[in-house]
């Protein structure tokens, strides 16, 4: 009976980890659960729970090496009646074991007592630990299972991170805006990065501007491919197991190569880091069909599974820059993703959760098209995108930003319904970091708390930045007839449609100045044509 239980979730897999403070292998113990309900409370892709289990066996293995006990519940191939669904019940079913097999002892008649001293307590931890999980809903399974028990729950600081929950709120405090370049800044500083005596290296704090490139006429050329990461036998029995057990849910197992130990991830950076980043700045933006990668660094599931660590990623590409082997815009470019999106992200949803997931500023009520599970569309933008999500459970940002999630936005659909797809598809979704992404960003459901504008564009703009319209059926300057291009057919309604309120936004401006020279009789056009796309969809 171990005196602490260590609970690990999925996406803390972190050797190093603020769980393990304290930790006595002679009276400590790990506990970690594989249920069904992490994978169907959004109807999740074969990539992302194979990367999730195979993750969560390796690191079950190396604690155990380590001389670690590890309580491990592994997901049977098949349903068996009676089986935890969540994390809680998971738990629960644990602790009424251990209750059982240490029965309370019994009690015993003091010589000279009154009556018998009370029974010894049941056989169970004096106390529940985890580092804070990812996700609200995850955190509040575990506070009512620890009530429910009767045993304290002690949630540690996830020092993973740069900054702390904590660190945001001091940062929000009397701001009547977040923007994320004024959270950035002081990271900077804070940490020392790409700073020469107390100045941003070069003298700007952003290249943003020099980092918006698309490819020429001719294509990308030869590409390096990233490094992959062939299945060992945990892999392979995990990717048996998902086949098996989640057979129905969408997404391709055969590619799986995804890094899903420590030793793996850090090679993935390396990788990275030689030859990538160097022109990762200027193409960050770029698309291009058939080519999921590009020169995109592949490493945001293994940070966000814990098995790499963000400062190794800074500091690696501040040292590529240093070294003269890549320039300073693209390490950046990089190094603001890293500290500074990915935290301020991070803060967002810990500020304003629980309530920032119902948030629906555009008043979206259409269901997500069908063709997102399939990519059975005839855009070629879109099925592109779609096909290599399902494939390899990636997509880049801007893929996410500008084709799925600029169509669905274009087109009304629910924001918690992108946001159900977003984290069932994704291999590195984990819900701190794509709830804000997909609802602010993506959506602009917050109303401009992540964004201080709408990402909406036509077709021209995926014209411009791939080579997805050559050869599509539809026209991407074409808002009316049978060739044109439904992105911008749903462009010019949707700023029809939301013209009162983005007439408040002064980043509108431009667009909007576009809109009012359209000829009424053209606006009534492009209704019927979206009102009718709409319904097709």
């Amino acid at each position: 009976m171990p005196r602490h239980l260590v609970i690990i979730l999925g996406d803390q897999l972190d050797r190093r980890s603020a769980a393990f403070d304290g930790f006595d292998p002679a009276r400590d113990s790990v506990w970690m659960a594989e249920v069904a309900g992490e994978s169907t409370h959004v109807w999740t892709s074969k990539p992302r729970i194979v990367n999730f289990l195979a993750a969560m066996r390796h690191f079950r293995d190396d604690l155990r090496t380590a001389g670690i006990a590890v309580d491990y519940r592994e997901l049977p191939p098949e349903p068996v009646p009676g089986e935890p669904l969540s994390l809680a019940e998971a738990l629960a079913a644990s602790l009424a074991a251990w209750s059982a097999a240490n029965p309370p002892a019994p009690a015993r008649r003091r010589t000279g007592a009154a009556a018998p001293t009370p029974p010894l307590p049941p056989g169970r931890p004096e106390r529940l630990i985890v580092v804070e999980p990812g996700e609200h809903r995850v955190q509040e399974l575990l506070r009512e299972a620890a009530r429910t028990a009767g045993i304290p729950l002690e949630i540690r600081t996830d020092r993973h991170f740069f900054t702390t929950k904590d660190d945001f709120a001091t940062h929000a405090a009397g701001r009547k805006q977040l923007r994320l370049e004024y959270f950035y800044r002081p990271l900077r500083e804070r940490f020392a990065v790409l700073m020469d005596d107390g100045e941003p290296a070069g003298g700007q704090w952003n290249y943003d501007a020099d980092n918006r490139g698309a490819f020429p006429k001719s294509g990308p050329g030869a590409l390096p491919a990233p490094r992959a990461f062939s299945p060992d036998n945990v892999t392979r029995g995990v990717i048996d197991l998902v086949g098996t057990r989640f057979a129905t849910h969408p997404g391709d197992l055969a590619a799986f190569d995804w890094p899903v130990t420590p030793a793996a991830a850090r090679l993935a950076l390396d990788d990275f880091l030689a030859h990538r980043l160097a022109r990762f700045g200027k193409y960050q933006d770029a698309i291009w069909t058939g080519e999921p990668w590009l020169y995109h660094s592949r490493l945001a599931a293994a940070m966000n599974l814990k098995l790499l660590d963000p400062r190794d990623v800074v500091a690696g590409a501040e040292r590529a820059w240093r070294k003269g082997t890549v320039p300073l815009e693209a390490a950046e470019g990089f190094i603001r993703q890293i500290l500074g999106w990915r935290e301020y992200v991070r803060g967002i949803y810990w500020h304003f959760m629980p309530e920032y997931e119902r948030r629906n500023a555009l008043g979206a009520e259409a269901d997500l098209p069908g063709f997102f599970w399939t990519a059975a569309t005839e855009m070629n933008c879109l099925r592109d995108a779609l096909a290599q999500t399902l494939t390899h459970g990636y997509a880049h940002h801007i893929q996410r930003l500008m084709v799925t999630g600029l169509f669905a936005m274009l087109a009304g659909v629910r924001p918690q319904e992108v946001h159900r797809w977003y984290l069932a598809v994704y291999v590195d979704a984990v819900e701190w970091v794509e709830l804000p992404n997909t609802l602010g960003m993506s959506q602009f459901a917050d109303g401009g708390v992540m964004a201080s504008k709408p990402y909406c564009a036509t077709g021209a703009y995926l014209d411009r930045m791939s080579n997805a319209c050559r050869g599509c059926r539809f026209k991407p300057t074409v808002a009316t007839g049978p060739d044109a291009c439904p992105f911008t057919t749903l462009y010019w309604d949707f700023l029809a449609r939301h013209e009162k309120l983005l007439r408040k936004n002064q980043r509108m401006t431009m667009q909007l100045k576009n809109l009012d020279r359209k000829p009424a009789a053209e606006l009534r056009s492009i209704r019927r044509q979206a009102d009718d796309l709409r319904d097709r969809l």
